[in-house]
């Protein structure tokens, strides 16, 4: 924000119009993975195949990260965020009126595409509201809404995909992103934007070092809960042999441990993520190990797909740590971090996916998923080992407002 923007007393509310805009968001992504057979079968595509839309969606805020970043860097940021979730009504209304699987593909990658720089811009709203301890903890309210997603909006999206069919769970997330609209242009606080960004002085965050490692913690340490989350329904199914009443249970578990993460990890590591990133990702590690025995039984694969959720507060702890290591670029680093986690949410369902086609089975994504946090735990140790400066300086509340 701007330093003329009005700071408002009341920022839980602020934070709660913008968590609406990430619950929107989350339950366009995770549930395209929890209807991935009944779209896959509807429009006539094997299972590996129907992975290629969640994908896609990831290449899309790969892509669109960094470009509408940079390109809004002089836009209002309430303007920005109100256009980005109207961008995320449209692309899924696209996507409920796919008359084919290729039309599909290209409009769950438009979907993709304002995802980043919406995290991105609402992790600095809500940042620049609080003061420099809280940072983590206002950043985290706004994740919560994503990770609330899981917890509600993909099971009742899976149960109305059931009982109306896929393209109606696109309809409703529509329906979100509209509302959410409206929560902004009621709470967010005005700001003039800033005319005078360069597009240079964003891409100074290119130029570090600790950037690029922490991005690189996201996009392969993250990509293991993307291989076992997209393929969790036909474990569930083939694996498990859970009834069809089952599923949307389980998915609401994995949701209720991403929203522990998210609401308990910030408030004990606020000033600590990087030394918490490690720990979640040794936990990680772990927990995918267990996965492939779990999911034998109903019972055990509830309990570690809970256990496995709780890792999803990597991105929060992640996305301050990024505040930390910016300087002035905190816009376009703060949406590159949601461009690393959909490379992992694309890394992940691709190397599953491989594990599953040469007959390793269903639930061999949990070896997946251990390899892949063990590799972002290795850059998570080069990344300590070569910051000289030891701790980075916190970002001032004054500079979040500023930048």
């Amino acid at each position: 924000m701007t330093p003329s923007a009005s700071i408002p007393r009341g920022s839980g509310i602020v934070h709660a119009a913008l968590a609406l805009g990430g619950f929107a968001i989350g339950t366009t992504e995770f549930a395209t993975m929890s209807i991935l057979p009944l779209f896959a079968r509807d429009l006539h595509v094997d299972l590996p195949t129907g992975g290629r839309a969640i994908s896609a969606y990831a290449i899309g805020v790969v892509v669109g990260a960094p470009l509408l970043a940079v390109g809004g860097a002089r836009q209002s940021r309430r303007t920005m965020l109100i256009m980005l979730m109207g961008w995320v009504a449209i692309a899924n209304l696209l996507s409920a009126a796919a008359p084919s699987f290729g039309w599909l593909l290209l409009f769950r990658f438009l979907s993709g595409l304002p995802h980043g720089a919406y995290f991105g811009l609402a992790a600095l709203v809500a940042a620049s509201l609080v003061e420099d301890d809280r940072r983590a903890m206002a950043v985290g309210r706004v994740m919560a809404g994503l990770t609330v997603a899981t917890v509600v909006g993909v099971p009742a999206a899976n149960l109305l995909a059931q009982l109306g069919g896929w393209r109606v769970s696109f309809v409703v997330v529509a329906a979100l992103a509209v509302a959410t609209v409206a929560a902004m242009w009621a709470l967010v606080p005005r700001d003039r934007g800033r005319p005078d960004a360069a597009f240079l002085a964003e891409l100074e965050a290119l130029r570090s070092g600790q950037v690029w490692l922490t991005l690189g913690i996201g996009a392969i340490g993250f990509g293991g809960m993307f291989a076992i989350y997209t393929y969790l329904v036909p474990t569930l199914t083939e694996v498990t042999r859970a009834p069809a009443l089952a599923v949307p249970f389980v998915l609401a578990l994995f949701g209720v441990g991403t929203t522990l993460g998210n609401l308990l990890v910030p408030r004990l590591a606020s000033r600590t993520p990087m030394p918490a990133a490690g720990a979640l990702l040794l936990w990680a590690a772990v927990a995918a190990a267990i996965y492939p025995f779990a999911a034998q039984r109903l019972w055990s694969i509830a309990a570690i797909v809970v256990a496995i959720g709780l890792g999803g507060a990597l991105g929060t702890l992640l996305q301050t740590r990024l505040m930390d290591v910016a300087g002035r670029a905190q816009v376009l680093a703060a949406a590159l971090n949601h461009s690393a986690f959909n490379t992992a949410n694309a890394l992940g369902p691709w190397l599953g996916g491989l594990a599953i086609s040469a007959g390793a089975g269903w639930a061999s994504t949990g070896w997946v998923a251990s390899g892949l946090a063990l590799g972002g735990l290795a850059i998570w140790a080069l990344a300590l080992a070569t910051d000289r400066r030891g701790a980075p300086p916190l970002v001032q509340q004054h500079d979040l407002q500023q930048a």
